[in-house]
């Protein structure tokens, strides 16, 4: 009896570990969701830290012509955050617009794989007989904070600003409705040491109380620039890996200096465009070579500063193929039936004669000659 006792108390002991373990987990899981994601190389936050917001791509337009440069930036979030802001670090003074929203579906077409058809003889999985042939994305002033300009544009709030104290910088931002990480104040000191200004934006959707999900409208901006940077170091803020897509318009072709802690950038494409519609509104008529790079960040808080571009050893263009396979046909009809039917014609043609000549009798042998003595 005390045995049974002992192994029932022992087997509920088990029980309530095993209940307190499952109880934890689900406590850390529902921690790590209410936790804001801060993310996206211009360093994208949340308002309300009860929110979540994840950049789950972002995606730049970067044309440079040696002594300024222009970025059109897209970002595409999902999360339950109503609003969002967040800041965008530039060596001078920029200037901020809207963006053309087709400038991204004008590149990705550009960009998109060249198609180029193979035939296979035999039939596979699709082809006939197996299946039918189926048909085959100047204001105020603060501490160590100057006020460039603020404007509203479109859903955006954009304040322009300049700043000899990150810490100083992080209070206007909050006192102004940009609520910001307390880590950002460090991640800022290298830009205000090297004189650089930023340009907040904030953002609200249409209709209140929605969270902000799919792409946001695009913005533009331009500043004057010796050389091809693009702002990533704020990114080692985000909580979750990063994708970045970068276009990169400039008289050659362009290469990061490095991974900056990320995978390496591939390029899916390079080559001399003549600029046309959404992409002439950016760069002019003339013919500009353009660089196109994908890269991940697995492990943001690896990155190490911002990437700067420089010119490739060479111009050498690149185009990614993609192979199809189709049926060989001769005249709609498949090769591989054409073949198969004309051997079994040609057996059939054949076979007659092979029986008729089965058929034949056979002659006597000839009789040996005497020997001779």
């Amino acid at each position: 009896m005390g045995l049974a006792t002992g192994v029932g108390a022992a087997r509920i002991t088990g029980r309530r570990r095993a209940l307190l373990v499952v109880l934890m987990l689900l406590a850390v899981q529902l921690v790590s969701l209410a936790r804001p994601a801060y993310a996206c190389g211009c360093g994208a936050m949340v308002h309300d830290p009860k929110t979540t917001l994840a950049v789950d791509r972002e995606t730049s337009v970067v044309r440079w012509d040696g002594r300024s440069e222009q970025i059109v930036m897209s970002l595409t979030v999902n999360g339950t955050a109503p609003d969002a802001a967040w800041i965008m670090p530039v060596p001078h003074r920029a200037t901020v617009e809207l963006g053309d929203p087709g400038l991204f579906d004008q590149l990705a077409a550009l960009t998109a794989p060249a198609v180029e058809r193979r035939h296979h003889f035999w039939p596979r999985g699709g082809d006939w007989p197996f299946a039918g042939d189926g048909a085959p994305a100047p204001g105020a002033r603060g501490p160590g904070v100057g006020v460039v300009g603020r404007e509203r544009l479109g859903p955006f709030d954009v304040a322009r600003l300049t700043a000899t104290d990150p810490a100083a910088l992080r209070n206007w931002l909050k006192a102004h409705g940009f609520r910001l990480p307390d880590a950002l104040a460090t991640e800022l000191r290298p830009y205000v040491a090297h004189r650089w200004e930023y340009v907040a934006i904030r953002l609200a959707p249409a209709t209140a109380h929605r969270p902000l999900t799919g792409p946001l409208e695009p913005l533009r901006l331009s500043f004057a620039s010796d050389r091809l940077v693009y702002p990533m170091r704020l990114s080692r803020l985000a909580k979750t890996p990063q994708s970045l897509g970068l276009y990169v318009l400039a008289p050659h072709r362009m290469e990061p200096r490095s991974a900056l802690g990320g995978t390496d950038p591939e390029v899916f494409f390079a080559g001399r465009i003549t600029p046309v519609g959404a992409l002439r509104e950016l760069g002019g008529t003339r013919r500009t070579f353009l660089t196109a790079l994908d890269q991940t960040f697995p492990q943001p808080r690896r990155i190490t500063g911002d990437h700067e571009l420089v010119r490739a050893a060479e111009d050498t263009p690149f185009r990614r193929i993609t192979y199809t396979s189709a049926l060989l046909r001769v005249a709609g009809i498949p090769a591989w039936v054409l073949t198969v039917g004309g051997t079994l014609l040609l057996l059939v043609a054949a076979t007659p004669l092979l029986v008729l000549r089965s058929r034949r009798p056979v002659p006597p042998p000839r009789p040996l000659p005497p020997p001779l003595t």
